[in-house]
């Protein structure tokens, strides 16, 4: 199924138009039920379940995303979400004066509020690889992350799927180009889980930090970080408690009394989209949102950020929009289209121009992108 006859699996309001499940995902009744199931079995004897049952519990869940992801459990360990996982790295890793870290002007923006906290401290530098959109192609990203590492970078992070722009960057092949200069890599993997074929331990970063609750549609609060085993040394969570000095995984899977349950409900995400046919999934979603690009662009005259090969189920549209573009005017669109049409999806700024970013999930159908091109024509 898909389209109208699966997106009763979800909660959404059918009086909204859903062009954003990239943002914050969307959780299916099912998995909803699983995590409920284990916030019962929590509060019915709380103290046997953080202390003799959570510990297998956490293990278990992470052995079966690693699996799903192409990993080994023991290299993975949970997080609040990617951001989490990305800060971890980040603020373990030792910098010093002059030191650099560099990343991509696509960087996801609280990631680089991140880099920037870090770099200021530690009297450091952020250097950010200039990709214009629209991207020619992977060559383009390639040369622009090799012409901006230098003999003090320490540190690379790039998206495998940026956030606003939406292009799926070569994160293999930039893994490999940083590691013959002898630089660590962290992907910030927040869209890829569930969106595309992920193996990390093929794209052979130090770390990967992913979410689990945007594509793969877990409870939110579920991210991870995958750390290969040389890279697990010194890196610690956000919040240190009773686990220092006793492991990565043992550091990370306690970090006090909170809701593990949507680290828990993850196997029932997994468990759905298998169900929905993960490969197909992937394959529908894709094509989908690739005829909303032919459509957005025809109707509008305008592009994609990227060429169909360096998208998924996501793409940044460039707005038929005249004139100088702000940020208030992004806001203002994006607001319309909400109140006006009952259409959601984000409006943002990339290279001066305004652009849309639409999201293309099983549940959507290409009538939603119809809305959003008889919308946006009607307002400019």
């Amino acid at each position: 199924m898909r389209g109208a006859a699966i997106r009763g699996e979800w909660l959404l309001e059918n009086s909204t138009t859903f062009l954003n499940h990239g943002s914050y995902g969307a959780t299916p009744r099912p998995v909803l039920t699983a995590q409920e199931r284990w916030r019962e079995r929590l509060e019915r004897q709380p103290v046997r379940f953080m202390e003799a049952e959570l510990p297998g519990a956490i293990r278990a869940a992470a052995g079966r995303l690693a699996g799903f992801l192409g990993g080994r459990g023991d290299n993975l360990a949970f997080t609040g979400n990617a951001t989490e996982a990305v800060n971890a790295v980040i603020r373990s890793l030792p910098l010093e004066p002059g030191d650099e870290i560099l990343t991509t002007a696509h960087v996801y923006p609280w990631v680089r509020h991140g880099l920037r906290f870090v770099c200021d401290r530690a009297g450091a530098r952020l250097v950010e690889a200039q990709i214009p959109v629209p991207v020619a192609g992977a060559d383009a990203v390639l040369g622009a992350v090799e012409r901006a590492l230098g003999p003090r970078t320490r540190l690379v992070v790039v998206d495998h799927i940026t956030s606003r722009s939406a292009i799926i960057l070569p994160v293999r092949e930039l893994v490999v180009c940083c590691r013959e200069r002898g630089v660590p890599v962290l992907v910030d993997g927040a869209h890829a889980p569930g969106m595309l074929d992920l193996d990390v331990e093929a794209v052979g970063a130090d770390w990967y930090a992913g979410n689990a609750h945007k594509w793969l549609c877990a409870p939110k609060g579920c991210g991870f970080l995958y750390a290969q085993p040389a890279a697990q040394s010194g890196i610690h969570p956000p919040v240190i408690s009773r686990g220092l000095g006793s492991g990565y995984l043992a550091e990370f899977d306690w970090t006090g009394t909170r809701d593990y349950t949507a680290w828990l409900a993850v196997t029932a995400a997994i468990e759905f989209h298998e169900q929905m046919g993960a490969a197909d999934a992937r394959a529908d979603m894709k094509a989908l949102c690739d005829r909303a690009v032919d459509l957005l662009t025809g109707r509008w005259g305008t592009e994609a950020s990227a060429p169909s090969g360096m998208r998924g189920a996501m793409a940044a549209v460039r707005l038929p929009v005249d004139g100088t573009a702000t940020s208030e005017t992004a806001h203002e669109i994006h607001d319309r289209l909400r109140r006006d049409h009952q259409i959601e999806a984000p409006v943002g700024l990339l290279d001066g121009t305004l652009w849309v970013r639409i999201s293309a999930h099983v549940y959507n159908e290409e009538a939603d992108y119809e809305r959003l091109a008889n919308a946006v024509a009607e307002m400019v």
